[in-house]
């Protein structure tokens, strides 16, 4: 009993030993770099509004034809048909970057849902 108290107090002050260690040791400081130019150019393009109204209404019929054969294949998730919907209503309303995330969400639903029939229904 006496060996393993004095293994158990052993362990104590190596573990207080290294915490004051890890105490008292300063943290690195960074080097300092040199500040990056400042360009003029924009980081990133404007793009078109009429591109992206384009782009909408393309990604608008592809998921209408993702969700229109999962409908028909009767693995259409609620999801996608919701997300369908209100891309329908965001292109309308040209909101052409929700349309283009929506329509793009409820493609990849359909798509998930027609491939999970190639799983069975139950173990």
């Amino acid at each position: 009993m006496l060996e393993s108290s004095s293994l158990w107090l052993g362990r104590c002050a190596v573990l207080a030993g290294l915490a004051a260690v890890a105490c008292t040791v300063a943290e690195p400081q960074p080097a300092s770099l040199p500040a990056p130019a400042v360009s003029q150019a924009p980081a990133t393009p404007a793009r078109d509004e009429s591109a992206l109204a384009e782009e909408a209404k393309a990604m608008l019929a592809q998921a209408e034809t993702d969700v229109q054969r999962a409908r028909a294949r009767r693995a259409l998730w609620l999801k996608a048909w919701e997300d369908l919907v209100a891309a329908r209503r965001a292109v309308a309303s040209s909101d052409n970057a929700a349309a283009i995330a929506l329509a793009r969400d409820a493609s990849d639903l359909a798509q998930l849902g027609l491939e999970q029939l190639a799983y069975p229904a139950v173990k």
